[in-house]
């Protein structure tokens, strides 16, 4: 651990919401050999040393579960030392004392947002004679109210590039949090992508929008010839309304704003210390003859996410799946901005843990999400309560939620998905106590034994088969909760088992569990009941059940009937058990409910109701309606696994050795996925041709191949089979 020598400082006067910007002068004197900067905040900082930002990270030192743990960030800044420096830091509310979550008051939210934001930093610079310098925060330093007027997670940012503080003002060291101090352990948020505004037009409403073609989360960059004493003010949107109008009902009391003056000349400018999720932007104030002087090279998209290695592809031969591929890629990098979020608008960009445990799998196969998932399971482990219940969502800013089955499961299975996809035991070691913890917390918590039954729920959230008024969907709730009770306790099992520990006794209560379920559920009543049942092998007979949901299914009109819990494994159940054509079915299905209704309506994402957009055009709610929730995209791992046949297994994790069985469909000329895995990059690909169907393989490992019901065993390499 770190022996720090500074203080935590904030100004000694209260600044309200605007931002302070703390300051340091030295003279630099004998030659150096290096400068390493330390720090971090409580809130979100921005350092800048003779006028240079240091590092590339942006929203620093991140989100975690603060009154556990805070990181703190290292940045070699020997280059940007000079004769007579100056380091500047100014810092904003971030996630620390924001208004979160914005849809409620409660006591928490109300605590925390009365949090005041705080430096800690020291500069140690290493001369060439060997003396070590340390400059930190302390007494001696200085502060100033900022150009940052005011800054917020969810109401944007107020700048004043025109303001100029007249003088410096003291600032006090306080009593800040020491024992909870990390180093950096997640991926760095970073400036990921630029994307170019594509057109700037003119509503009927009259208007002045923005169109970027993508909806992205990060900050729009914007270049403008002004006075001093201008004003810009940009509103932030995710769709347009019927009519073509700037429309953001949905971000709820969000207010998504930039209000920016200017000073004298051109400029281009940016926010710093908050993030939006948007498409659209509505040109309230912007100077210039409205609209003929605005144009789209004015705007630009800065695309933030952690800094994540893309390492899956996913192509084939028909243009909307591949616009849904893009849209599952793109709403992973939006919700993956430190925490696995819910969405990125709204008045909410929660780290829901339902999102998180549904869509694990598929976000580990598109991008590195190793070292992402290990921080966020750390929080969570750090956020779960005294009882062993872990919070709706993480870091816990809805403490007073009750846990959900399905949700509070992340505990369980994102570990293990992690040690599946990377072969990273040290995940499971480091949960194992909180893997446990979760499975005791429920089999104490339940009312009938050997199930889990009483408590509170989100169900089948979002199930289209939900009575009307319900968010729920038709699946009864204690079979939910049963049914994760006896796969979290499986997975306990097995973790334990990959580290030698002790299970015998969750052994013991697994098959209390599945002698009990199968008692007092012998017939399931939903499609999510059925896929439960089936890929949580808790029917007595899978194949029966699995051929009953196709039937359902088929009954249904060739549609899914499913949620949030039903859905990321609907297509796995029926391709895993011979109904491979049906599960294509609802792959390539374009009315709703589908995934590629979404893609005709024009998104770009991924919606969190399948008709966000009704048919008539009209939005299906303002209260609930994110166009950029990931969690659907869970589809992707369906066509890693079963369409493209890649998939790893439990007894060689990490993609030591594979098993690749794909499955064709004639619908499709050809599909191709790959996955780039700690053991090099696998790729599998299918065509249909004159004389039959083609299969080209490319594994980095020994593999196990199945064509057409054939078995192959092969080494390392690229391989042709015809099927």
């Amino acid at each position: 651990m770190m022996q720090w020598k500074a203080n935590w400082i904030c100004p000694e006067k209260d600044m309200g919401d605007i931002c302070p910007v703390f300051q340091k002068t030295w003279d630099g004197g004998k030659n150096t050999v290096k400068a390493e900067l330390c720090i971090t905040a409580l809130g979100v900082y921005e350092a800048r040393l003779n006028g240079f930002r240091v590092g590339e990270y942006v929203l620093a030192p991140g989100w975690t579960a603060y009154e556990k743990r805070l990181q703190y960030q290292k940045y070699d800044v020997t280059s940007l030392l000079k004769s007579k420096n100056e380091l500047c830091v100014t810092v904003g509310k971030g996630w620390y004392s924001s208004s979160m979550p914005g849809w409620m008051m409660t006591e928490d939210r109300v605590r925390r947002m009365g949090r005041h934001t705080g430096l800690l930093c020291e500069l140690h610079v290493t001369y060439e004679d060997g003396t070590v310098e340390i400059i930190a925060t302390d007494d001696t330093w200085s502060c100033a109210q900022s150009q940052v007027r005011f800054s917020e997670i969810y109401d944007g940012e107020i700048y004043d590039a025109s303001f100029i503080p007249e003088n410096r003002e003291k600032v006090c060291s306080f009593d800040g949090p020491w024992d909870i101090l990390i180093p950096q352990e997640g991926e760095e948020i970073r400036e990921m992508e630029r994307i170019q505004a594509k057109s700037v037009f003119v509503t009927p409403a009259g208007e002045l929008v923005v169109d970027f073609g993508q909806e992205v989360t990060g900050y729009v960059e914007f270049t403008v010839d002004a006075k001093a004493g201008d004003r810009v003010k940009i509103l932030h949107g995710e769709v347009l309304d019927q009519q073509d109008n700037f429309y953001n009902a949905n971000y709820r009391s969000a207010k998504a704003e930039i209000i920016y003056t200017c000073k004298e000349g051109k400029q281009t400018w940016h926010p710093m210390l908050t993030f939006f999720g948007f498409r659209y932007l509505k040109l309230e104030e912007f100077p210039g003859e409205f609209p003929e002087s605005i144009l789209p090279e004015q705007f630009t998209a800065i695309v933030v996410y952690s800094r994540m290695k893309q390492t899956g592809s996913l192509r084939c031969s028909d243009a909307g799946l591949n616009q849904l591929f893009s849209n599952i890629f793109w709403g992973q990098k939006g919700n993956f901005l430190d925490v696995p979020t819910d969405c990125p608008q709204r008045d909410e960009r929660l780290g829901w843990t339902g999102d998180a445990q549904v869509f694990i799998k598929a976000a580990s196969y598109n991008y590195d999400t190793q070292r992402f998932y290990k921080k966020w399971l750390r929080d969570l482990a750090a956020d779960q309560r005294v009882d062993g219940s872990v919070g709706q969502v993480i870091p816990d800013y809805l403490p007073e939620g009750a846990p959900s089955a399905a949700w509070g499961d992340a505990a369980t299975i994102c570990p293990w998905q992690i040690y599946l996809t990377y072969g990273d035991k040290e995940v499971l070691s480091g949960q194992f106590d909180s893997m446990k913890k979760w499975v005791d917390y429920i089999t104490g918590a339940t009312k009938d034994t050997y199930l889990w039954t009483g408590g509170e729920h989100f169900g089948d959230w979002l199930g289209l088969d939900a009575p009307v008024g319900s968010y729920k969907g038709s699946s009864r709730e204690d079979f939910i909760a049963s049914a994760f009770y006896a796969y979290s306790t499986k997975l306990v099992i097995k973790a334990g088992n990959v580290l030698g520990e002790d299970v015998a006794s969750y052994e013991k209560l697994y098959e209390n569990i599945l002698n009990t379920f199968r008692s007092t559920y012998p017939k399931y009543e939903t499609q999510t009941e059925y896929i439960l049942a089936v890929w949580f092998e808790l029917a007595e007979d899978l194949q029966k059940s699995a051929d009953e949901l196709a039937e359902m299914i088929k009954s249904d009109g060739c549609q899914m009937r499913t949620g949030f819990v039903g859905t990321p494994y609907i297509l796995h159940v029926l391709s895993r058990y011979g109904h491979t054509e049906l599960a294509y079915t609802l792959l390539m299905r374009k009315e709703y409910p589908s995934w590629l209704y979404a893609v005709d309506k024009g998104a770009t994402t991924i919606w969190e109701h399948w008709d966000g957009i009704m048919e008539n055009g009209e939005f299906w709610s303002t209260d609930m309606n994110s166009f950029n929730h990931y969690a659907y995209g869970a589809v992707a791992d369906w066509v890693y696994e079963e369409a493209a046949g890649i998939r790893v297994t439990e007894d060689a994790p990490g993609f030591e050795k594979l098993y690749i069985e794909p499955k064709a469909d004639k619908r499709l000329e050809w599909l191709e996925a790959s996955i780039d895995t700690r053991n090099g990059l696998v790729k599998s690909r299918w065509t249909w041709q004159e004389d039959g169907l083609k299969y080209e393989i490319t594994t980095p490992v020994n593999a196990r191949i199945v064509i057409g019901g054939r078995e192959t065993e092969v080494g390392p390499g690229r391989y042709t089979f015809w099927g």
